[in-house]
């Protein structure tokens, strides 16, 4: 009886998986990992103001946590204006505020779910790549017209002549040399962390380069000019001048270019390199404003002319300018930025 009580028993034991299993059974039965269950994705509502009426321009549903500005900026763009290109809008978190960068992310700014954003319009845009050419050709086409004589500009005597001074013919070549460098840096150097600029820019940026270049060339390339004081040796020493810091401007165009990778917007503190030229760095900020000043008082010292001098002075003050903001900037940005530097000048600005 006991035998046949225990053989009734063992089929129920092998299916619950039993020290009595049969055997050739399979044995215990596995269970199937339980699936894990996705996260819901909580979307984004965007309210897009203007931020000069408060109007309501656009609302965006269903907007993902990890979309940037550059890309809510492209949704706005085609759902509402076809005339505020991604270039032309500036969204920002208050009417008033700065702003917000295309990079920034969406789920990262100070927001809620619901988020409202202020639309301001920049205009008209136009490239730097663009600006930068036409801002850089003019001078020097402007200057050769002068150095060549062309008519309407001296008498008619001196249409298609030449200067009798070696200095003015040095002096063209050194203009000259500028421009066509600064051409070919805007083409194969730089790297531009925006790619517009309002267009109104390029009218603004043209006069004053065409017109001090205008103004400078017809008094060097003027048949009553008179060269430099000390005669040859002025001149060979504003040349080593000029050459060196254009050599040296080159050189932190190029260093400057090596911190920040093709397509990106990395911003990275500027270190000497093994190029000499770069040892600036260790002093100043912004060293190629420091040698593009060098460069133009060269120019002044070869030429002796007083439009050289003001258009220097002039320039000087604006870098001063741009040198003040970008060092301002690094410090504000980077808490390791070394404080030996200056803006623009060693230990003075």
């Amino acid at each position: 009886m006991d035998t046949l009580a225990l053989e009734a028993t063992q089929p129920k034991k092998a299916q619950n998986g039993g020290v009595g299993a049969l055997p050739g059974s399979s044995g215990p039965s596995k269970r199937k990992p339980a699936k894990k269950t996705k996260k819901a994705v909580v979307f984004f509502e965007v309210e897009i103001l203007d931020a000069k009426t408060k109007d309501k321009l656009c609302f965006l549903d269903k907007v993902e946590p990890n979309a940037t500005i550059g890309e809510i900026k492209s949704m706005f763009h085609k759902s509402r204006e076809p005339q505020w290109y991604p270039a032309r809008q500036s969204i920002r978190l208050d009417p008033k505020g700065k702003s917000l960068k295309d990079e920034d992310v969406l789920q990262h700014l100070p927001v809620g779910t619901t988020a409202t954003f202020y639309f301001r319009d920049l205009g008209a845009q136009i490239s730097w790549v663009t600006v930068f050419l036409t801002e850089y050709a003019g001078p020097l086409l402007i200057y050769l017209m002068f150095y060549f004589r062309v008519p309407f500009i001296y008498a008619p005597k001196y249409d298609f002549t030449t200067s009798k001074h070696w200095v003015v013919h040095l002096a063209c070549m050194c203009h000259s040399f500028h421009y066509v460098k600064r051409l070919l840096e805007t083409m194969f150097v730089h790297r531009f962390s925006h790619g517009t600029m309002p267009l109104r820019n390029i009218f603004k940026n043209c006069t004053y380069y065409w017109g001090f270049a205008a103004w400078m060339a017809y008094y060097i390339n003027h048949p009553l000019y008179t060269p430099p004081t000390y005669g040859e040796q002025q001149i060979r020493l504003a040349l080593i001048l000029f050459l060196f810091c254009q050599i040296g401007n080159f050189s932190i165009h190029i260093a400057l270019r090596n911190l920040r990778p093709p397509g990106s917007k990395t911003r990275k503190i500027p270190y000497p390199t093994k190029n000499p030229f770069t040892w600036v760095f260790l002093l100043v900020s912004c060293p190629n404003y420091t040698y593009e000043l060098g460069s133009w008082l060269g120019f002044t010292l070869m030429t002796q002319c007083l439009p050289v001098a003001f258009f220097t002075l002039v320039g000087f003050i604006q870098m001063t300018v741009w040198a003040k903001g970008k060092h301002h900037s690094y410090l504000k940005e980077f808490r390791d930025y070394p404080k030996l530097r200056s803006p623009i000048v060693p230990f003075v600005l």
